[in-house]
């Protein structure tokens, strides 16, 4: 048996109608190759066998978790050792791939700035994640929980809510529910912009959420002007198309000795 560890931010999924809705969340469009991240004891990797990708592996960095799957999942193939976080994607899959996991909390952010890193490779991510981070990510400008992750995800990848799960049915329970996405890679390739230079208004704009535009990206950039027709919006109220025209705007305005 594994038990689950603090440290790993490990919280066992023990539903298994829970746990084949998940894996049923994989659409399987456009990729061959797919990978969980964490396993732990298995109970999506089961049915994710079940499911017949031509290219399924896992990735698990507890080394308990390691021995359980390959004693009790002798149908599956590939078991990666190691860190998701410093992995090399290309090394393993050259091809396109889709990623499935329950994510730890903890590193939940980490995962996905990572796939968005590897976008091009990446077609599709599902997960669980925590329920306010997953609601953060998938939700339109003008709403509360609108922000930084919302922007640059939806930037690529179009951004789907699909479902709620409760605390009680992991081991331990966490203290939060949890909330399953669906990320699907658009057809944006370039943004039109800087994109480095997008990353850095972005969260420059989020920063100082209460702010307005123009306060929370004078405290970031030196400008030589100041009439940008939006200044005066909060950051949650531009879609992603407006914070490219902001980022265009800015690298066309500002000082580059800051």
């Amino acid at each position: 048996m594994v038990r689950p560890k603090k440290n790993l931010g490990q919280h066992f999924l023990k539903d298994r109608d829970i746990a084949a809705k998940i894996a049923g969340t994989l659409t399987g469009s456009g990729y061959n190759s797919v990978l969980e991240i964490g396993p732990g004891t298995g109970i999506l990797t089961g049915f994710l066998i079940e499911r017949q990708f031509p290219d399924f592996r896992v990735i698990e960095i507890d080394n308990e978790s390691v021995y359980y799957l390959k004693k009790n999942f002798p149908g599956l193939k590939q078991i990666i050792r190691g860190d998701f976080l410093v992995m090399d994607i290309d090394e393993y899959f050259p091809d396109k791939l889709g990623i499935i996991g329950n994510f730890p909390y903890n590193i939940s952010s980490q995962i996905l700035f990572k796939v968005l890193n590897n976008r091009d490779k990446v077609i599709e991510i599902c997960g669980m994640l925590q329920k306010e981070v997953a609601e953060r990510i998938c939700s339109s400008p003008g709403s509360k929980t609108y922000g930084i992750l919302s922007v640059l995800l939806q930037a690529f990848y179009t951004a789907e809510y699909l479902f709620t799960v409760p605390e009680y049915v992991f081991s331990p329970p966490p203290k939060v529910k949890s909330g399953v996405i669906r990320l699907k890679r658009n057809q944006v390739k370039s943004l039109g912009c800087d994109e480095s230079l997008f990353v850095r208004v972005v969260k420059a704009s989020f920063n100082q959420r209460r702010k307005t535009l123009r306060n929370s990206v004078k405290a970031v950039f030196n400008l030589k002007r100041e009439d940008y027709k939006d200044f005066g919006l909060r950051p949650e109220q531009l879609s992603v198309e407006k914070f490219i025209e902001l980022t265009n705007w800015i690298d066309e305005n500002r000082i580059l000795s800051e």
